[in-house]
Order: C-alpha cells, then structure tokens, then sequence
C-alpha cells in the first residue's frame, strides 16, 4: 500500500484532490453530483451511525429528523472551507478538527460514491486513484490561492464558458461565498475574514483569470496525441 507523504495533522488546512482511473467520467449528470454533494455532507459528521446507503433508502420523514440530529448533536471530523466537483475529478480545501478527520471522510466519501456508481453503470473496479492527495496550506497567501484555484477550476476548464456561469454553478462553494445560494456544508468565516467584501473576494478571484484562462486554451490547442507540446 503506498505511503503519504504529507502527513495530515489535526489543525492544519490541506488541498485535498483527486481524479478518476484513466480520466474517466465519474459525473454523467446533476443527479451524479447531487448524489456525491450528500455523500460529502453526510459523512462530514462524526461517526454519524449509519452508511450513507442505508440513510439514503430511509422515509423522506425518517431521513429529515436523522439529519437533523446530526447536524443538532454530532461532532464534525472536518471543516470544509470550499469544494468542486469537477466531470472526473473534485478539489476539496479541509481543515482536520478531529483526528483522522480527513481520512476517514476520503475513505467514506470515495468508497460510497464509487459503489452508487458502479451498481448504476454496471462496471467494476476502481473509480478513483488509489491514494486522494493532500497538500498542507502553510500560509494565508497559499490559503486564498487555492481556494481560488478551486473556484476558478470549472471556468479555467472550459467546463463553464463564462464568469456568469462559474458563478451559478452548483457543484461548488464559489456561489455560496458570492452569498447565491447556502447550503450550510461549508465553515465561510475563515476565507471572508481576509476580505472586507463580497466585491473585494470576487475581485481577487478573478484576478488575471482571462491570461491564464488564454494560456490554457493554447495550452490545450498544441498538446499533441502523445501527451506532449509540439515544437512550434
């Protein structure tokens, strides 16, 4: 089994990410997203008693007042400062509260949607890399960067064609912190505190994005069938 190299310490903030085997599609539709949404938000509790699966087949009533009391009674393992999901990969920025947090979250988080996803296309095997990655925040400047990276990750992408869909797209924190929509699945105060505005956090978002938007699309435009640049 491979080893971490970045060990994840209780306290600190990591960029947690990870992609599908092969680049694979893991997200065909809105009802895929969703589905990994509740995944994420259920098992950010703390041993919240039973599988995700199991929550998921409860009464509509029944499901109502079992997250209730998790939200009301139970512990988070982890404080989930901003999110994307992406067609084959997502972008998480964690912060461990408990210890193990993180881990025990990837684990629940990965193992429940591949399996939702293997019954409903009937393939076998694994959906994700064998290992998520993290790499631990180690100052303000690389905090707001990332959760800037991840906001900007559908439009960089070409995911979204404009900054007026990035900012309506729901598979991210990016229209929660713009104040759109709240879903209650992300601890905002940590990222608002190093801006005296909503105007103030959109303009440093967007900052130099159509550049580095252009360099990807001619990134893109000269990659060649073997993975590499052309010589141009």
């Amino acid at each position: 089994m491979p080893q971490r190299i970045c060990p994840i310490v209780e306290g600190e903030i990591y960029h947690v990410f990870n992609r599908s085997v092969a680049g694979q599609p893991i997200f065909f539709n809105n009802k895929d997203y969703l589905r990994a949404f509740e995944v994420l938000k259920y098992y950010s509790f703390i041993k919240p008693g039973l599988r995700f699966s199991h929550y998921n087949r409860l009464p509509i009533n029944e499901k109502t007042k079992f997250l209730d009391e998790l939200v009301n009674n139970h512990d988070k393992q982890i404080d989930l400062l901003s999110y994307c999901l992406m067609p084959n990969h997502f972008h998480f920025l964690i912060k461990e509260i408990n210890k193990n947090g993180i881990s025990t979250l990837m684990r629940n988080f990965q193992d429940s949607y591949a399996k939702y996803l293997n019954i409903k296309k009937k393939r076998h095997g694994a959906l994700f890399q064998s290992m998520f990655k993290a790499v631990r925040i180690e100052n303000d400047e690389q905090l707001n960067h990332v959760c800037r990276y991840i906001h900007l990750n559908p439009y960089m992408s070409f995911v979204v064609n404009s900054k007026a869909d990035l900012e309506k797209y729901p598979w991210s924190s990016f229209p929660e912190y713009l104040e759109i929509i709240n879903t209650g699945i992300i601890n905002k105060n940590l990222i608002k505190n190093y801006y005296s505005s909503i105007n103030e956090f959109k303009a440093y978002t967007y900052n130099e994005v159509e550049y580095r938007r252009m360099l990807k699309e001619f990134e893109y435009y000269y990659l060649d069938e073997t993975n590499g640049f052309r010589n141009k």
